[in-house]
């Protein structure tokens, strides 16, 4: 473990002194160099995250396809959507805006006396064990994100932005980032805030953020895997998560075209057989949004980035009349 935080802080600081500081000092932003600093962090964790899939994951869905693919140049978007989010594009946006608030409201509750919390400290000598310590975030993390992705399915304007996630037809590894930049950051921005209000240190959000993206890379996979009938129900595989994808399936309950849906566990099955929406079923439909269907009505949801983008606010736009 040494070795690999050693090698990681040297290749940091390399990239760092070679090519994020320059950049820094000539754009006028000298200040903020510490702040860049931990930027090229989250750099090279992202560039790491592409070389697994890379390397890692797309070999397996090579291995063993659920289906050929077909429309390459939808899974180039898809690619373009995963390095704006795992190269800091989105944690940049959160930096300035969403900081500096937290910053402000954070110090008004210290001079009012209120205490640091830490979610951590309600179990004796957890934070002596640092894995117990991040294990028991990633559970509150893993819980927050079950209820959030309800709602994204719950909520006729958020279904308006999360949908563009489930237009895909044809999913691979690189489908996880698939999202509007607006749903993106509402997300992001309540994770954010979630892990300064429980007292998550910046090193275990780092980690809860790196493992829960390349789980969710795998999920998205086009991979003919189940973890079996045990495995399942202990962390969503491939197969869970493309029953929460397939078409009218992961988008529908309670009757046609009625939001809902099943599998919106992002880790840990577990809370959807608490709050019964898992969907067990062993089967590997064609994914998307019904109204996407010819038979349907053809809804277009956009070929290029920016064009998914500019429908995804028109959607939200409409969403308060009708459901997207």
């Amino acid at each position: 473990m040494d070795w690999i935080s050693n090698t990681f802080d040297n290749l940091q600081l390399a990239l760092y002194e070679s090519v994020v500081q320059p950049v820094v000092f000539g754009l006028g932003y000298g200040n903020l160099l510490e702040d860049a600093f931990d930027a090229t962090g989250w750099l090279l964790l992202g560039l790491v995250q592409v070389a697994v899939l890379l390397l890692g994951i797309g070999l397996l869905e090579r291995r063993w396809p659920v289906e050929p693919v077909t429309d390459r140049a939808a899974v180039r978007v898809d690619v373009v959507y995963t390095l704006i989010h795992r190269l800091g594009l989105v944690r940049l946006l959160l930096f300035f805006s969403v900081g500096p608030l937290w910053d402000a409201a954070a110090g008004q509750l210290r001079l009012a006396g209120l205490p640091t919390w830490q979610l951590d400290g309600i179990w004796p000598g957890v934070t002596d064990r640092p894995w117990v310590s991040l294990l028991l975030y990633l559970v509150a993390f893993d819980f927050v994100g079950y209820w959030l992705h309800r709602w994204q399915h719950g909520w006729n304007w958020w279904w308006a932005l999360h949908s563009l996630h489930h237009s895909q037809r044809q999913m691979t590894m690189w489908s996880d980032n698939r999202n509007h930049l607006l749903d993106d950051v509402i997300t992001a921005t309540v994770f954010a805030l979630l892990a300064r209000l429980i007292g998550v240190e910046p090193g275990q959000f780092v980690a809860i953020t790196v493992v829960t993206q390349l789980l969710e890379s795998l999920q998205h996979a086009n991979l003919r895997w189940s973890f079996g009938a045990v495995g399942e129900r202990l962390l969503v595989s491939p197969r869970f998560h493309r029953r929460h994808h397939s078409i009218g399936i992961g988008h529908e309950s309670g009757g046609r075209g009625t939001l809902g849906g099943h599998n919106f566990s992002v880790l840990l099955p577990v809370w959807d057989l608490l709050f019964r929406t898992a969907d067990f079923q062993d089967r590997f439909d064609a994914t998307g949004v019904r109204d996407q269907l010819p038979e349907e009505g053809g809804r277009d949801y956009g070929r290029g980035f920016w064009r998914q983008q500019w429908l995804g606010l028109a959607r939200l736009a409409t969403s308060y009349r009708k459901s997207p």
